[in-house]
């Protein structure tokens, strides 16, 4: 069998742009022997593959023997990476001050202890002005060095003085540390749950906020330390449902970011998810006019070089801005225009696939198929959400939870009562053992059972029954987790209605900016 593997040189290769394919021949033409002709050999022949096959490689260039393949592969890689370094290290800060950290060592080794201290200094305030308080650690690490070993200067008080920068920068770092921490664990709790279930779940989640860090961060004013606390608390709220509390903590977020422009092109990511959180918020909380505009906004940052001239920046901004798009499509109950964005989406997902995790595909699947069952088109949501059910991955829960729940809806929908039958039993243990059980779903589970049994003209009071005990449940801060998924209100009142759902949500939405 041909070796299929992701392979990590293949990759790396096959995400290199038209310039930076050109500037590392460059590079290895005017850097290398003629010993090297070998990897340039092995680039190009992994340039034009449209898979990696090691068999078929081989095959195709006998002067490349297996034996020597693995080295090769090795230090070419190692030259893309040196080459990239170049032509990249002015579009970012760390590897500017990395680069002015391995002069100030060069220096320090050739004696000239002065020319170091005076590099480091420079490159200090660089790093201050960037908020780069882990790089000051290692700044202030060679300063205290050369200063301990050397005798460099006569100025007073300086051994006083760096230990006061050290003792301030380490208890800077420690902190970023450990607020960088709980924002992580509390964004890993989401991917592999969800939102809260229960009280249970929601104490689990209270319980990262009383963390030391979270109060010490209260009075602080440094940038990492304000966009960690603003991630925790953005986090919280929203796991928990407090639509209200994430979307002031989203907008903290991204005013962040306005207030200190600079760290837009130092932390663009950060202030993509932040520009994403935010427009969550205004979907939650439906501020459609609020939504507009951020969306607008993020639209014309995809423009600029910060997104333009860095594949990851490209890859984030596509997965939030289409997300944001079916969201639209979602409020305005306009489900049969959003089809349109199904195959558009799905061509960038082929794309991207290999820089792509599996949560964000399964996220894209829901919405997809939810587009799809809100046109009527139950077959067709069927398909991907069959997608998600037969994906074997440990996380998002909810996902898995809801897609079945949907799916069995959609069933219900094209009259397979058989198979509803059959499938109910299997999806109720499946969301009780993941916990997914709360009052809406048993209501819902409860619905199906009967209806089952009924025919069309006795079918109407049961809808009416299930409407009227779920309605009151929708502001409810311990049931109403299902709503996020599933918008079952609408979907009753259309069958009540006799009007296909999507013109139900288009109503609400026309009352609401009326």
């Amino acid at each position: 069998m041909p070796n299929r593997s992701a392979d990590t040189l293949f990759q790396l290769i096959q995400s290199l742009e038209r310039s930076e394919k050109r500037n590392f021949k460059l590079y290895i033409t005017r850097n290398t022997g003629s010993n090297d002709l070998k990897i340039v050999q092995l680039f190009d022949a992994l340039e034009g593959m449209k898979q990696y096959d090691e068999d078929l490689l081989l095959k195709k260039n006998p002067t490349l023997q297996k034996q020597q393949l693995s080295n090769l592969k090795a230090h070419l890689y190692r030259e893309i990476l040196a080459s990239l370094r170049l032509l990249k290290q002015d579009e970012n800060v760390d590897l500017q001050i990395h680069e002015q950290l391995d002069f100030a060592r060069i220096l320090y080794n050739k004696g000239l202890y002065l020319q170091s201290l005076k590099l480091l200094e420079r490159v200090k305030e660089f790093s201050k002005a960037n908020n780069q308080a882990t790089y000051l650690q290692q700044i202030l690490f060679l300063e205290k060095k050369i200063e301990m070993l050397h005798i460099t200067r006569s100025l007073q008080n300086r051994a006083d003085e760096l230990s006061e920068e050290v003792e301030e920068v380490n208890r800077r770092v420690e902190l970023i540390g450990d607020l960088s921490n709980l924002s992580l664990q509390l964004y890993s709790w989401y991917i592999k749950n969800g939102h809260a279930r229960d009280d249970e779940d929601r104490a689990i989640i209270e319980k990262f906020l009383e963390h030391p860090a979270i109060g010490a961060a209260q009075h602080e004013k440094g940038f990492y330390e304000r966009l960690y606390l603003y991630q925790c608390f953005c986090w919280q709220a929203f796991i928990t449902q407090q639509f209200l509390s994430y979307y002031r903590y989203s907008q903290k977020w991204v005013d962040l970011f306005h207030a200190n422009e600079k760290m837009i092109s130092i932390e663009t990511i950060s202030y993509i998810k932040g520009l994403h959180n935010l427009l969550s918020a205004h979907f939650d909380l439906r501020n459609y006019q609020k939504f507009n505009e951020v969306i607008q906004l993020l639209e014309d940052f995809i423009e600029t070089p910060e997104v333009q001239q860095n594949k990851n920046n490209q890859l984030q901004t596509f997965i939030y801005l289409y997300t944001s798009r079916i969201n639209c499509h979602f409020m305005m109950g306009t489900f049969s225009e959003g089809l349109s964005l199904v195959p558009v989406i799905e061509e960038k997902l082929k794309e991207y696939e290999p820089f792509l995790d599996r949560h964000r595909v399964l996220v894209f699947y829901y919405k997809f198929a939810s587009l799809y069952f809100g046109s009527g088109l139950y077959d067709e949501s069927i398909d991907y959400l069959n997608k998600i059910i037969q994906l074997k991955v440990d996380l998002r829960t909810d996902l898995q939870c809801y897609a079945r729940l949907l799916h069995l809806i959609a069933h219900y929908e094209l009259g397979n009562h058989d198979l509803i039958q059959y499938l109910l039993k299997s999806v109720y243990r499946f969301m009780y053992k993941m916990k997914n059980l709360s009052v809406v779903e048993e209501k819902i589970f409860g619905f199906l059972r009967k209806a089952m049994r009924l025919n069309a003209q006795q079918i109407k009071p049961l809808f009416e029954q299930l409407l009227y005990e779920l309605k009151p449940l929708e502001k409810s801060s311990t049931a109403n987790r299902a709503f996020m998924y599933l918008d079952i209100i609408s979907w009753l009142e259309s069958k009540l209605s006799n009007v296909p759902v999507q013109e139900i949500i288009r109503k609400k939405y026309l009352e609401a900016i009326s």
